[in-house]
């Protein structure tokens, strides 16, 4: 039992959920160390989202809102920590939802897309090959799905995927606590904040975002300046350490 006083309770629940995960076969047990790097950069930014990361997040709305063929993709830990935030914003940009593993199993995809429908997800299934250029099970997708998206936005993704996306010229938005990472410096947007904080923060601003403010945002897209800023948001949180 995790007392509801522990200064790092939400924290604790949410290691446990993950664990449990793991247990049934949903979350792939290497899933848990990615999920405490995450959360030691979470840790740098004051577990908080920052005003880049909001910046992001109305940028991400307007990529997916104007795109002709959106593509959630999602995998364990996604589905694990997000999957009703990840109905939430499906409803409101009309996004396809697919789930791509690195660990991959029949029996795991099944168990991901049960649980994605338990909270509203309509679920893209069907066939799925070997279509994007990588030799190991992440090449898996669909025809009419991520292989054919123009726009793909990958929570938690890892670096070579969302390489191999850039460069079928798919436009790439990128949920990831670490701006160092190969993921996020190769992310056409990177959005550098927690993704139980983030994906509602993106279904906020599809409900709210004007026409011209797309506009504005998708030609002002600068992923550098973005990562930049985070880092700088990082470090200013320690003004002593750059002593």
């Amino acid at each position: 039992m995790i007392p509801a006083d522990h200064p790092r309770y939400s924290s604790l629940v949410t290691r446990e959920h993950l664990v449990e995960s793991a247990r049934k076969g949903l979350v792939a047990w290497e899933g848990l160390i990615a999920h405490g790097r995450g959360e030691a950069f979470d840790y740098l930014l004051g577990e908080r989202t920052t005003k880049s990361a909001l910046i992001a997040e109305k940028t991400a709305a307007a990529l997916l809102l104007t795109a002709s063929h959106p593509v959630i993709s999602v995998n364990g830990n996604t589905a694990a920590l997000a999957a009703p935030e990840i109905s939430h914003l499906q409803k409101a940009c009309g996004a396809c939802v697919e789930v791509n593993l690195f660990h991959r199993t029949e029996k795991r995809v099944e168990m991901i897309e049960g649980l994605l429908r338990d909270t509203g997800v309509e679920v893209h299934t069907g066939e799925a090959e070997r279509l994007l250029p990588l030799s190991h099970d992440r090449s898996w997708c669909r025809r009419d799905g991520m292989f054919s998206a123009d726009v793909v936005l990958v929570p938690l993704e890892d670096g070579d995927r969302c390489e191999a996306l850039i460069a079928m010229g798919k436009t790439v938005i990128a949920i990831d606590l670490n701006p160092l990472s190969r993921t996020a410096r190769s992310a056409t947007l990177t959005i550098v904040d927690e993704i139980s904080r983030a994906l509602p923060q993106i279904t906020k601003a599809c409900s709210e975002i004007s026409d011209a403010e797309k506009d504005r945002l998708i030609r002002s897209v600068d992923n550098c300046y973005l990562l930049s800023e985070a880092i700088r948001e990082m470090t200013m949180r320690f003004p002593n350490a750059m002593d």
